[in-house]
């Protein structure tokens, strides 16, 4: 799958720009505030409707403009594609392919495979679980469909339920049938949910160890171990036993929306006790085994975009990262620099074509 060309308008800091790209290796190079990132992130925009960076849709429109649109042209197993993406302040967004709008914006989750490599990634290590759960549901959702509608029945079941409660206490009520009805439906999806992450980490896992020690040549041993209070129980069970606790704080304490993946190195959690390579390269391992992942159940080489890639790494260890998709298992790449000279350096150690983009 190749993205061939991209125009934005009014997107971000962006008044109309456009691009038409390598099929193998691009670059965006240039000074901090330029958009070099935010070419990065249009592209992510177009394949799954929203920003990796603000998922606000309205704030992603330039100031003082009324829109935006961003629309990348593509050749997917030799067919041509066109996506569009664009919304006005105060209406809905629109995701078109070829013309048609979907109906649902999940009905394009997935059409187009991306994995992006940024230092905002630290976030999964040093913010709370609702992070990595949201790292397991993009990866998974990518290539399972009945994963990502369970998802979305979930959380909608949860937001009633949590209303319900918060109802109760205005009310001063309590209906216990109507509970049960709710925690029939938490439970019937959640377990689906929970069983899938379950089979993903048994796959990902050992693809992801595979590749930290590629990238860190190091002798320390990396896990990462799923948490989930459906790990021994039923959900029914637990949210029965924990009624008088969920009516006091009025939402849902137990399920799988408090589920998590812990990192850990050496046994260890790396939050505490990794250091700052260590834990960039332990990111970067879990984005690369996404892209395998990924690629695995598509059998398409998803667009691999590594924004500001030199941050807290030195130049030999991009270059290992460089070196890694120097081959036919990786598609088109997208990389973005503050320093070209540094960024073309390396890229010409490996023998691919390439085109670097000054902003």
């Amino acid at each position: 799958m190749i993205l061939k060309s991209l125009s934005v308008l009014n997107y971000k800091n962006f008044d109309e720009r456009n691009f038409v790209f390598n099929d193998k290796i691009n670059c965006f190079v240039g000074n901090n505030g330029v958009g070099k990132t935010n070419v990065l992130d249009a592209i992510y925009h177009l394949s799954f409707g929203k920003s990796y960076f603000n998922p606000i849709a309205s704030q992603n429109i330039k100031h003082d403009e009324a829109f935006f649109v961003v629309s990348g042209e593509y050749l997917k197993e030799d067919s041509p594609e066109k996506i569009v993406v664009s919304i006005k302040r105060g209406q809905k967004k629109v995701i078109k392919r070829n013309g048609k709008i979907y109906d649902k914006y999940s009905d394009h989750i997935g059409f187009l495979p991306l994995v992006i490599i940024s230092p905002a990634d630290r976030d999964l290590i040093i913010e709370g679980s609702a992070t990595r759960r949201k790292f397991m549901d993009g990866v998974i959702s990518q290539s399972d469909k009945k994963y990502l509608d369970a998802l979305l029945k979930y959380n909608k079941i949860l937001a009633q339920r949590n209303s319900l409660l918060k109802y109760f206490a205005v009310n001063n009520t309590f209906n216990k049938d109507t509970l049960e009805v709710y925690n029939t439906q938490l439970d019937q999806y959640g377990h689906e949910i929970h069983d899938k992450r379950q089979a993903f980490l048994e796959d990902f896992i050992p693809i992801f160890k595979a590749r930290y020690q590629a990238i860190s040549n190091g002798n320390e041993s990396v896990e990462l171990v799923y948490e989930s209070d459906l790990a021994n129980e039923q959900l029914e069970t637990l949210l029965r036993n924990v009624i008088n606790k969920d009516k006091a704080i009025q939402y849902t304490s137990v399920g799988i929306h408090k589920d998590d993946l812990i990192f850990n190195i050496s046994e260890h959690p790396i939050k505490k006790f990794g250091s700052q390579g260590q834990q960039k390269s332990f990111l970067i391992a879990l984005k690369l085994a996404q892209f395998d992942f990924i690629k695995s159940k598509s059998h398409v080489n998803p667009i691999l975009l590594l924004d500001d890639i030199f941050d807290k790494l030195d130049e030999q260890r991009v270059s290992q990262i460089i070196k890694l998709v120097d081959d036919e298992n990786f598609g088109q790449l997208f990389i973005s620099d503050t320093h070209a000279d540094r960024t073309e350096a390396v890229i010409k150690q490996v023998h691919q074509s390439y085109e670097m983009f000054k902003l």
